[in-house]
Parts: structure tokens; sequence; C-alpha cells
């Protein structure tokens, strides 16, 4: 395990001979941005708690209470700016040629950051489905009215395009992350609780398949053991400075392979005018 404090050479050179990069983002990067996870006891609403809230059954038994919470996190949300922990993100995004973003959190503070097009796991709460035609709009009004929202096509009840507690992953959100976690050689987790499955058997897929895995977390979780590293501390405070390090290692690297490459050209030009 690696402190934060001191982040080890060889875990830098490590990562920057990493050509396939994924990164696994989970609530604790967006909890820095003063987004609450609304699970467990903090994240009491009205006397509900959110298990209670996102399910299926809820929505069927009172739609315009579950979209009124929604309505409230969206608000919180929408008064969030993205951190020093999403900038990083965008920054590595911008460095590595092949490179995956898997985020588990709903809020869209990475795409408001800079990153593209990430594989959003659960979802997006700035969207919604329609839940007899099962078509999916954009639903940015803030705050929303009237609640519950409708379909503007067909009338029927929209609901939030979230996986809620009891729903599969979307298909094609997690066959890209599973196959991103098959074919990096490295990947770095921030923030996840490695507790929600399926997302946190990602990182497992990843180390099986040779992957070199790098944990940034407040505290160590249920897989810190079977991976190369933890870096302890906050995502925008450790973020930044391993990526600092990493993307200054990999410009020096490719340095060293541009004058490499002159120098080969070079050799070849005096031996041909031999």
């Amino acid at each position: 395990m690696e402190p934060a404090s001191g982040i080890a050479h060889g875990l830098i050179e490590r990562l920057g001979r990493s050509s396939r990069l994924v990164v696994l983002t989970g609530s604790g990067v967006s909890s820095e941005s003063g987004i609450p996870t609304f699970r467990g006891e903090e994240g009491l609403w009205r006397q509900h708690r959110a298990e209670d809230l996102a399910t299926w059954e809820a929505f069927e038994r009172d739609p315009e209470l579950v979209w009124n919470w929604y309505d409230y996190r969206r608000r919180i949300i929408a008064d969030a700016e993205p951190n020093r922990g999403h900038k990083a993100i965008v920054r590595l995004e911008g460095d590595f040629d092949d490179f995956t973003l898997v985020t588990q959190n709903v809020d869209g503070l990475h795409e408001r950051a800079g990153s593209v097009g990430p594989v959003e796991l659960h979802g997006n709460i700035w969207r919604a489905r329609c839940t007899k035609e099962h078509t999916i709009v954009d639903l940015l009004e803030n705050p929303l009215s009237p609640i519950p929202p409708k379909c503007a096509q067909c009338g029927a009840l929209l609901r939030p395009d979230v996986v809620w507690f009891g729903e599969p992953l979307p298909m094609e959100a997690y066959e890209l992350s599973h196959q991103a976690a098959s074919t990096c050689d490295a990947m770095l987790l921030v923030g996840p609780s490695a507790v929600v499955r399926p997302a946190a058997s990602l990182p497992l897929v990843a180390k099986h398949n040779g992957a070199f895995v790098v944990e940034v977390n407040p505290n160590y979780t249920h897989i810190s053991a079977l991976i190369e590293a933890t870096l302890i501390g906050k995502a925008g405070v450790v973020l930044p400075k391993l990526v600092d390090a990493l993307l200054d290692r990999r410009s020096g690297m490719r340095s060293r392979s541009d004058r490499q490459d002159t120098g080969a050209e070079n050799e070849v030009k005096e031996q041909t005018a031999s």
C-alpha cells in the first residue's frame, strides 16, 4: 500500500508504461462537490430512505413522491461544481489514446468537467425514460414542473433514467465497461465503495487479465488487499498530485522515444550516404 503523502516512484513508473487506461469512479469523487450519497441514515429525506424510494415498486405506489425526491436531488446537483478530482480525470483522458471512464455516479459532473462520453453504469439523473414506449429523453428543467413529468409523445409517466434497486444495469453500459476492464493494462479506482455489484467486480476482471490496479479512496475498501496499491486521501487532493507526476513521466518517456527515433533516422541517413 502506498501513502498519499508520498506517491511511490515505482507506482508512477508502472502507470506511465500503461497504454490502455480505465478509470472507475464512485460516490467518493462526487461527495467532494457537496453531493450527498443519499444512502444510509445520512440519506434520509422526509423520513424516507433511498432504498425505499429508488425502486419500481415505490414509483408505482407514489410516482409524485419519488419524483419530488429526484427533483430535490437534481437541485442539489445543479448547484454543485466539478472538483479537482473530476478535472484531473479530464487531463488523463487527454493524454491517453486508449482511455475509458466508467462511472457509478448519476450526477453528470464528469461531462460538466469536460470528460467525453463516460460509460454511465447507473444512468443519469438528467435523463428520463417513458414508462410506455421506453424512449429516453433529456430532462434538464430545474426545478421540474409539473411533477410527475409525462412523455411529450404519448402522455405516459416518465421515470428517472437511473438504475433502481433490483434492476439490471443497462446492457450496453455493462458490456462496454466489462470489455474495457478485460483489455486495459491499468485501472484507476476513484472513490468507489467496492461493494456495489456488478461494478465492484470490474477491478477484479482487470486484475485477472493482468492490469495494474490502483485505488484512490479516503479509506481502505474490501478490494484494497487484492490490488497493487491504495492511495489514502480525498480524490480532489490525491488525484491531481498523481496525475501531475504521471503526465510528467509520460512526457519524459515520449521525449526520450522521439530522440531515439531521431537518432535512428540520422544513423540510417548516414549509412545511406556512405
